[in-house]
This record gives C-alpha cells, structure tokens and sequence, in this order.
C-alpha cells in the first residue's frame, strides 16, 4: 500500500481511531471536560467504545449447580464444564482481556461525552460506569499509546458487546492500533447495529491497508455522500484518492482532490488534511515544485497542526536545492 498513510498526523485516519477527524459527530470516549489538576498528561482525549462480544457468560454460569445437591438434577451442568477445552493460558489471556489494562484513579467515567454516555443507560449502573471508564481511557491514550487504548476497548467489549458505540470505539481504537482486520469486521458490527455511514471512510481506509484498494472504491462509491459534513466528506475523498494511487492511478487520485474543497477558506483540520494529500499526491507524480506549494498551504491552514506538512516542505525545498 502507498506510503501516504505513514505519518500518523497526516494518515488519511478518515474519521477512524486516529481521532475522529472526519465524523460527524463525536467519538466515543471523548471528554468533556479537562482532567484534575496533577494529572498525568496523556494524548488525544478521544475514545472509542467498541463492544463486541464476550459478554463474558454473565449468567451463563449462574451454575444450574445450585447446590450439591441439586447437580444430579442437572447433568447438563457438567457437560458444560466439560465442553471448556481451553487451556489455561487460553484462558488466562481470555481473562486479561476481560479485566483490561488499568484504568489511573482520576477517571471516573463521567469525563465520557454525553451522547456516548447516554448509550451506556442501558447497562447497570457498576457495569456501565466500568465500562465509560474503559472508553474515557481508551480516549486518553490513542494518540500516545494506541495498543494500549485498544486493549481498553476491548474490556469495554468485553462487558457490553451488544452496544453499537461500543463496537464503534474498538474499531476505531484497533485502527489506531494498525489492527486493520478487526477495526473493519467491529465498524460494521456496528454499522449493523445502528444503520450509521459515519464509519465509511476509515472502512476503507482498512480494505486499502488490507491491500484492497479496489473494495475500498466500490464501498465509497456506495455511499451516502449526500448526507455527509464536510469533514466526513473530506475523508471520504481523501481514502479515495489513496486508493486510486494504492492502483497507481495517479492523474485520477489528483483529479479527486481536485473536485474537493481545496481553495476553501475555511481554517478546518480537514482543509489542512484535503491539501496535504493533493501535495503528496503531487510529490510522487514527480510534481516537486507544485508539491511545496501545496505543502505550504496546508500548513497556512493547519491551525491545529494536525499534519507534518511544514516539515514535509522542508524536504521538499531541501531536495529541489540539491537537484
């Protein structure tokens, strides 16, 4: 696959676990507010929930054993026991991931954005509240440490598999964490669940890091673009564009960005993101002189520095020195 997802500012994430940047909305696990004074300071602050399957058998096992001596009642009960052919690092990893990484003491749960809250109603309260924590600490860390956030989302999942917001922040969490198979099949788990097109765009993102460009286009041109902000939409062009050089179709990548907003006057991150990938883009069809451009307007734009493009001019002026 093209090298123009390696940055990890300037990856066209569309909207996925890198951050949110293309959504309509908010993304799971963002806070609300900043954290206590003192606190360690960690990276984006944006969560994902995701909850896919283990209810981890809550229930289940309230054991039909009732009592000594009511097992011979039911010998279904041992046949269950029986029928668990794990081992026991199967088991103990199966219990890591339940349990989930530690969560720091000052998150509450409450810090959870209250859209993403308001879907967790549905829990009981200890459950729920265990659950936004998990989803505030996957937020906090997928900038800085994505595996780590991702393992969050999981023991959110874990708990809660059959909410869509929560299916919704492991796959984005485990996009983050470059697990592209599993963010795509927990996407549209939750796409299932909800009938959202938010996800659209980093789902393609993941069939082009699959090295599938080609489903990456057909699920693109499927989708809704109509309904979509511009943010969405911007990522949305972004994944396509990478796809169509993922085909080595660069003139048709180039003229995909250049249907989009690039001129707008808006100081948006997606403005920033929309004209750094028309300079990269520009840059490997051996457009140099036209790429520094480029580079130099997304980064006049890039208020909250969401790419590496001053850098990347940089290079690019270092190299037109030395041709």
């Amino acid at each position: 696959m093209a090298d123009d997802r390696q940055p990890r500012k300037a990856r066209p994430s569309s909207g996925g676990a890198g951050g949110g940047a293309g959504r309509g909305r908010p993304t799971v696990g963002k806070p609300t507010g900043g954290k206590p004074a003192g606190s360690k300071p960690s990276g984006a602050g944006r969560g994902r929930d995701d909850s896919r399957g283990a209810r981890s058998g809550a229930g289940q096992g309230r054991t039909e054993r009732g009592g000594a001596s009511r097992s011979g009642d039911r010998p279904y009960s041992r046949d269950r026991r029986e029928g668990d052919r794990r081992t026991d690092a199967e088991r103990s990893a199966d219990q890591q991931r339940y349990d989930g990484p530690e969560i720091p003491e000052w998150i509450t749960g409450k810090e959870l954005d209250r859209s993403v809250a308001a879907q967790l109603k549905s829990l009981p309260e200890k459950l729920g509240q265990r659950v936004a924590r998990h989803l505030v600490a996957a937020g906090e860390l997928l900038d800085s440490d994505p595996k780590t956030a991702y393992q969050h989302t999981l023991a959110a999942r874990a708990r809660a598999s059959r909410l869509a917001v929560v299916r919704e922040a492991v796959g984005e969490a485990a996009y983050g964490a470059g697990e592209y198979a599993e963010a795509l099949a927990e996407l549209r788990a939750a796409k299932r669940m909800n009938g959202a097109h938010d996800y659209v765009a980093i789902m393609a993102d993941c069939e082009r890091a699959l090295g599938r460009p080609d489903r990456a286009l057909t699920l693109l041109k499927n989708a809704p673009r109509d309904t979509f902000a511009p943010p969405l939409m911007a990522e949305t062009v972004i994944v396509e564009a990478g796809a169509r050089r993922d085909r080595g179709e660069l003139e048709a990548a180039l003229r995909t960005l250049e249907n989009a907003h690039l001129n707008s006057q808006s100081r948006a991150p997606w403005v920033a993101r929309l004209r750094y990938a028309y300079a990269d883009i520009l840059l490997a069809a051996g457009r140099k002189q036209d790429a520094l451009e480029w580079f130099h307007r997304a980064e006049a734009v890039d208020v909250e520095e969401v790419t590496d493009a001053g850098a990347r001019a940089l290079e690019v002026e270092r190299s037109l020195g030395s041709d």
